[in-house]
């Protein structure tokens, strides 16, 4: 399991989904500091450390997208995001298109 700071788990979203799925465009926005008070942001196993790292929202234009639903993208995404997710990323918020869309 990784321990993550601040900054850090942003930036290996970017990075896996830049590999895996060439984007004519990408944004990753850390979004954990609307939940600093939830019960999840409490250091523990199993959890980002500190305030930051846990609640992203991703928006991402792909060709990898095309003739593809709704759920396939948001399949492709977490997949790809497994470890990030196992290692304390409590929520992800998807916006998956195609050129065009």
């Amino acid at each position: 399991m990784s321990e993550y700071s601040d900054g850090v788990v942003g930036d290996q979203i970017k990075a896996k989904l830049e590999a895996a799925l060439a984007p004519l465009s990408i944004e990753v926005i850390d979004e954990s500091h609307k939940h600093a008070g939830h019960a999840h942001a409490v250091m523990r196993p199993g959890t980002a450390t500190g305030s930051g790292g846990t609640h992203f929202q991703v928006k991402v234009v792909s060709e990898a997208f095309k003739g593809k639903s709704r759920v396939d993208r948001h399949r492709t995404i977490n997949t790809l995001l497994q470890q990030e997710l196992a290692a304390g990323v409590h929520a992800l918020s998807i916006d998956a298109r195609a050129p065009g869309e």
